[in-house]
């Protein structure tokens, strides 16, 4: 019961990350607190475990479809992977119900950043090397805390910032988001399992459901329009935000 439990929230954990370049979290951490009864603390640190297949194995359907910038996702991992392991300690350290009002408050910001996003243009003319190598490691760092902290991916912070400082298109930033979450978010797992928040019965469903979800939903991001992937991410995201703070 547990494996199929934990595939079909892997699944679809997944699939709403591949499609929207994070890590698939916003799925999965309701889902295994609701209906899996971990706790906060342990479905945090349990989610950071599939979303390591779940960067793969999106990175790479990216990879194929030409949407991954190695240059900046090597620039991001370099600092995300030493952020994550902080940000994991201090989610150790919250209460549970702090922990749940600040994975709230994180979705909801995350969902109105997206929509604020599309009333500003990218820089124009592009930032010299040095300002965009700047910024990729800064996000980097704040990246690695979030996932660490909140047993995400990152994306939902990188995307953003990647196309307003950068000016990349929406699917390349989503691919290489992909790519920086994995190793972060390993880091991030390995400290969670440390501390006895990776649950080990849930976990071998969940990588399964989560590698195939992954693979299906970016296969399919690269065939809608951007705008609907915003949608997606932002309706969603903003709704399991609101239940989180209220709770």
């Amino acid at each position: 019961m547990n494996l199929i439990l934990g595939f079909v929230i892997g699944l679809s954990g997944g699939l709403l990350g591949g499609l929207v370049g994070v890590g698939g979290a916003v799925i999965m951490i309701p889902l295994m607190t609701w209906l899996a009864g971990l706790t906060q603390h342990q479905a945090h640190g349990t989610s950071l475990v599939a979303i390591v297949f779940t960067g793969l194995v999106g990175a790479a359907t990216y990879y194929l479809h030409g949407a991954v910038d190695w240059r900046a996702a090597l620039l991001l991992s370099a600092t995300a992977i030493f952020s994550a392991r902080y940000g994991a300690l201090y989610a150790h350290s919250l209460p549970e119900k702090k922990l749940r009002k600040a994975f709230g408050v994180f979705l909801v910001a995350v969902s109105l950043l997206l929509v604020v996003r599309n009333f500003f243009p990218g820089i124009s003319p592009e930032p010299v090397w040095w300002v965009k190598v700047a910024a990729f490691l800064l996000t980097g760092v704040a990246a690695g805390f979030l996932s660490g902290m909140m047993g995400v991916g990152g994306g939902g912070i990188m995307i953003p910032l990647m196309v307003l400082l950068a000016g990349m298109e929406q699917h390349l930033a989503q691919g290489t988001s992909l790519l920086v979450m994995a190793p972060a978010a390993m880091i991030g797992a390995l400290t969670h399992y440390r501390l006895g928040n990776v649950r080990s019965h849930i976990v071998w469903g969940l990588a399964p459901g989560a590698i195939a979800g992954g693979y299906l939903g970016a296969a399919t991001a690269n065939l809608l329009p951007e705008l609907y992937l915003t949608i997606v991410f932002c309706v969603v995201g903003a709704w399991m935000g609101f239940r989180y703070i209220r709770a």
